[in-house]
């Protein structure tokens, strides 16, 4: 360490290096930041961390975030309880709200199977899915990560429920609007013929 590093500061940009896709430069960039804040919005950026540590815990039916009993999806009458769309992350549930298609609910398994980082089934939210399954359930949509981890654990969950009777289907994945065959690879190329529809 050089003489001129501040150890507080130091501090600040390991703390922002810990997050995903934030390397040293853009956590240095961060640190100065903040340390150019004014104290009241610092304070506020640092009670802002606090309050969500304190108050954002899993929703007690789909594991979604919330600071309430339930996330507002299951809180809302009007979702349809019959069909469920099983997603690795909330942030993968906020794509899917994002469309404005989806009028069913959630269920958030906070991460997927990969034996090489010790996660197993046993590690996600596997069983509050299973013990959410009843006779109003018709359809779970396995709308995990198109990877391996993500496939894997659609489809030890899909072996799970084929035998209750629950109609199981995967997302479609193909060809991106705007996409050129030429350019798309042949792993691509075959789930869009096999998720083909009828005109």
């Amino acid at each position: 360490m050089s003489s001129y590093n501040v150890a507080p500061l130091d501090k600040l940009v390991e703390q922002f290096e810990k997050m995903p896709g934030i390397g040293y430069k853009t956590a240095q960039r961060l640190a100065y930041y903040v340390l150019n804040m004014s104290k009241t919005d610092a304070e506020d950026f640092s009670d802002a961390i606090r309050e969500a540590h304190e108050k954002i815990h899993y929703c007690k039916i789909c594991c979604n975030l919330t600071d309430q009993e339930l996330c507002p999806v299951c809180r809302n009458e009007r979702r349809d309880k019959s069909v469920i769309c099983v997603v690795e992350t909330p942030r993968d549930a906020m794509a899917m709200e994002s469309t404005n298609e989806y009028k069913g609910t959630y269920h958030i398994l906070h991460g997927a199977i990969s034996p090489l980082n010790d996660i197993g089934p046993d590690d996600l939210k596997i069983k509050e899915l299973i013990s959410r399954l009843n006779s109003d359930v018709q359809e779970v949509i396995m709308a995990t990560n198109p990877t391996v981890e993500g496939d894997a654990t659609a489809m030890y969950i899909t072996r799970l429920l084929k035998p209750m009777g629950i109609r199981v289907t995967r997302l479609a994945y193909g060809i991106p609007v705007g996409g050129d065959l030429e350019y798309a690879d042949q792993v691509t190329l075959a789930r869009a013929l096999e998720g083909r529809n009828e005109l």
